[in-house]
């Protein structure tokens, strides 16, 4: 690929973002709508976390294989069976009844998260190696979606007076995109053999670069997911602000970290992405003191300024996966969105078992404080220090 865009590169990266955004909004459904469902079947803290935290499980485990099968039929046709699939387990949600059943079909809408490693893998072979930094961070904007549910679904199912009709809205959206995809979306072309499965497991197997970017993602995006959809019942439980309030607050802290992502990403392919992760970690393990201090400012602050910063570490991780992995990238980015995804689903079963038996979340953000400074010297002996990582630029 000489050139630094391939003719419908633009419309490919639409399509792709949009698919992304949609397959979100489905994915943070449940979390947007959490406090109605804790009011209807009376929830504890740790039920109410297990309910969040269900649907970002499957769609965690699931990336590895999405990507593999991206890489290997292409990501129009793996996208387009995504977006119709999804819509099934959402629409069916407007008919539980029950707690149980709204646990299963969370773990069946949670499909709906392994569309990130599908984008990755059909918008990178659209772009020149100098340019995937920008691409996927505009790509990363889908995450927006996840804003959209947050925001929209309590709005709308206040509006409408009753929760249902907010999943058949949504799954009807995921449906028609799902046919919009297949209709217009193109795959890149490439002649490159598809590799088997044996040879796909194989980096896995051989490379600890994907493995260490997947600790890192496992921060910078599994720190986005689990804020995004624990937020609001953090902001209830703490500040007792309303649902549709604590909504609107995080919908603007998902909305930073999205518009923060293709910074995060121009500014690898500038400076690298070891260099911006360096700023990136140390700032999560500051912005993380504010949120233990117990008041709203400099909680605020925190979550804002984490925003910014897990949104721009975001971007630039997924600079650093097709710049190493370029022939196995759907792969990579399978195992590494994989562990983004479990980033976002076990910090909230810790925050709700921390806060049933110590009264506090004091904890939980300890734990992130030292999780960044962990991840912090990882990148600095890994990268930084052996000189590793390849500039795009040089």
């Amino acid at each position: 690929m000489n050139e630094t865009f391939r003719p419908g590169a633009a419309r490919a990266l639409f399509m792709s973002t949009m698919a992304f955004g949609v397959a979100f909004a489905i994915w943070g459904l449940i979390s947007a709508l959490a406090p109605t469902f804790t009011e209807i079947y009376s929830l504890s803290a740790t039920s109410k976390s297990i309910l969040i935290a269900v649907p970002v499980l499957l769609g965690s485990i699931g990336r590895l294989p999405a990507g593999m099968l991206a890489d290997r039929f292409g990501g129009r046709i793996v996208f387009t069976v995504l977006l119709i699939g999804s819509a099934i387990p959402a629409a069916l949600i407007g008919f539980s009844s029950s707690y149980n059943q709204l646990i299963l079909l969370g773990l069946l809408v949670g499909l709906a998260g392994t569309s990130f490693a599908i984008g990755v893998a059909f918008t990178s072979k659209w772009f020149a190696p100098e340019k995937q930094g920008m691409a996927l961070g505009i790509y990363g904007v889908g995450n927006i979606g996840q804003s959209a549910a947050v925001f929209f679904a309590p709005v709308l199912a206040l509006w409408l007076a009753d929760w249902r009709p907010v999943f058949y809205i949504f799954a009807a959206i995921s449906l028609i995109w799902g046919i919009i995809f297949y209709l217009f979306a193109r795959d890149a072309e490439t002649t490159a053999k598809p590799k088997t499965f044996a040879e796909n497991i194989k980096v896995l197997q051989t490379s600890p670069k994907a493995w260490i970017l997947s600790i890192f993602y496992f921060l910078t995006f599994g720190g986005f997911v689990a804020f995004s959809i624990y937020l609001p019942t953090l902001l209830i439980d703490l500040y007792d602000l309303s649902p549709t309030d604590a909504g609107a607050r995080t919908a603007g802290f998902v909305i930073l970290a999205t518009l923060l992502r293709p910074v995060g990403g121009i500014l690898a392919d500038k400076v690298g992405g070891a260099k911006v992760l360096m700023f990136v970690f140390a700032a999560i393990a500051c912005f993380s003191v504010l949120l233990k201090l117990g008041s709203m400012i400099p909680f605020t602050i925190g979550a804002l300024g984490g925003a910014a910063a897990l949104g721009m570490g975001s971007g630039a991780v997924f600079k650093l996966v097709p710049q190493y992995f370029p022939k196995e990238t759907g792969t990579v980015t399978g195992l590494v969105g994989a562990f983004g995804g479990l980033g976002g689903f076990f910090p909230p079963l810790v925050l709700g078992v921390v806060r049933d038996w110590t009264e506090s979340y004091i904890l939980g953000f300890l734990f992130l404080t030292i999780f960044a400074l962990m991840c912090l010297a990882i990148n600095y002996f890994a990268f930084i220090r052996n000189s590793e990582v390849v500039n795009s630029n040089g």
